[in-house]
């Protein structure tokens, strides 16, 4: 993706682009908003720290349903 952005800045019109790499020019643009100006190491950072932090979301979510149902556990009177 950093590539075809490179192609953009160098005067290739998205259009052509898009038709090119057989993509919408609203997936175009969205790659322009988020990684438009970065280098490939900083899009794989960026991607991987994205992936670290929906992990990590998942597992703080998965928690709180356990101690929510530890709690309603314990809550209970037998």
């Amino acid at each position: 993706m950093i590539g075809i952005l490179a192609e953009h800045e160098a005067g290739a019109k998205c259009a052509d682009l898009c038709r090119k790499h057989g993509m919408s020019e609203g997936t175009f643009y969205n790659w322009k908003a988020k990684f438009g100006g970065m280098t490939v190491p900083e899009a794989k950072r960026l991607k991987t720290l994205e992936d670290e932090n929906a992990k990590l979301k998942k597992l703080l979510a998965e928690q709180m349903l356990d101690l929510a149902a530890m709690k309603e556990l314990v809550s209970k009177k037998w």
